[in-house]
């Protein structure tokens, strides 16, 4: 194999698939990228397993073949390469090792057969659709902060994506909980998302589409089965394995009947928040919210290192209450809010709060409260 490309589009392949390598690997051929040159074009193809990214990128191919070199060396090696240069990447006579050739700089890399690299790909996908880019975003954008890192619930462990017959119409939902808090976000289903299965996407793969959605613009192509999602973005084809669990019934915990509103400015309410919470240290931090009419008193009382309160002219007008949150979940919460003012459904002290947007019934929040 031998083959010419610009630094600049071989960097950016390479930081599209390198990611998706685990830098600890017990399996020696799953810390390698696969390079395949062919026609006009130079094939890059990483996984973990559970993961596999694909990415085409134009190149000069003079002799074309395939190898597998390690991934996070490459890019390294890319990465210090000068501006502009042109990479030329050269396999030996014995198939042994790759030369990497940039002016007067030259590396030479092991290589493991191709034979070795595992494919995950393989299977039909029932399911196929085309979403903006920038709704997907939004879907994940809002949901993924609420996402359980809790290993033993591995079932939360990704945001749950499904179609359903809601507000009128066929909607595509997401949603993410760790039980303490839950995340929801739709929009009107794609033409072909209605009838879908639901699917519980990895939070690992939730990340990587994250970053790979660089063109705002651009169509997503989206193709699903029982066991595995695949999308298209642009010159990337993204394939994972789904979280094989059965989500909770969400629905369940999102309250119905919280009759106490309070309708805050979300700048001004985040801001308190983050004020108090400084002389919080310990991870967890209660902030108590004291409701009064049209008045908000935000307190965090910390032994080790003192006291704060904050307070907000609010619209309340029912009964005054206390109630307590994590300094750090309303924080997340009030990251996502999009417009200028947001309500607060509440019940009691011991009840979820349901937050949202106002005017926004695309998106919601259920939030725990917290012993103060």
């Amino acid at each position: 194999m031998k083959v010419t490309l610009e630094r600049a589009t071989l960097l950016k392949s390479l930081n599209h698939v390198h990611r998706v390598v685990e830098r600890r690997n017990t399996i020696p051929i799953l810390s390698n990228v696969l390079l395949r040159a062919e026609g006009g074009d130079l094939v890059f193809k990483a996984t973990d397993l559970d993961l596999e990214v694909l990415e085409t990128a134009p190149a000069m191919v003079e002799i074309g073949g395939a190898t597998t070199v390690p991934a996070h060396m490459l890019y390294d090696i890319v990465r210090k390469l000068p501006d502009g240069s042109q990479v030329t990447l050269e396999t030996n006579e014995e198939q042994t090792a790759l030369a990497i050739v940039a002016g007067r700089s030259h590396f030479t890399l092991q290589i493991l057969p191709v034979t070795d690299f595992p494919d995950i790909t393989a299977g039909e996908f029932s399911n196929h659709f085309t979403i903006p880019a920038l709704d997907l975003k939004r879907l994940i954008d809002h949901t993924q902060f609420a996402i359980s890192t809790e290993e033993t619930r591995y079932y939360l462990n990704g945001i749950y994506m499904h179609s359903l017959n809601a507000d009128g119409g066929s909607v595509l939902r997401a949603v993410a909980t760790d039980g303490h808090r839950l995340a929801q976000a739709q929009l009107p289903a794609p033409a072909g998302a209605q009838g879908m299965p639901g699917v519980i996407v990895p939070r690992k793969t939730v990340s990587e589409v994250q970053k790979l959605i660089e063109d705002p613009e651009a169509n997503i192509a989206v193709e699903l089965s029982e066991t595995k999602i695949r999308l298209t973005i642009g010159p990337v084809v993204l394939t994972s394995k789904l979280i094989d669990g059965t989500f909770p019934d969400y629905e369940k915990v999102i309250p119905k009947g919280n009759d106490k509103v309070m309708k805050i400015e979300n700048a001004l309410f985040a801001q308190a928040v983050d004020r108090v919470s400084t002389v919080s240290n310990e991870r967890g931090r209660a902030v108590k919210l004291s409701l009064q009419p049209n008045s908000l008193v935000l307190s965090v009382s910390n032994p080790d290192s003192g006291t704060a309160t904050d307070e907000l002219t609010v619209e309340y007008d029912a009964e005054p209450m206390e109630i307590g949150f994590n300094a750090r979940y309303l924080l997340d919460i009030t990251n996502q809010l999009e417009s200028s003012s947001a309500q607060f459904r509440l019940a009691d002290s011991g009840s979820p709060t349901l937050i949202q947007d106002d005017g926004d019934n695309n998106t919601l929040y259920v939030l725990m409260p917290m012993r103060v």
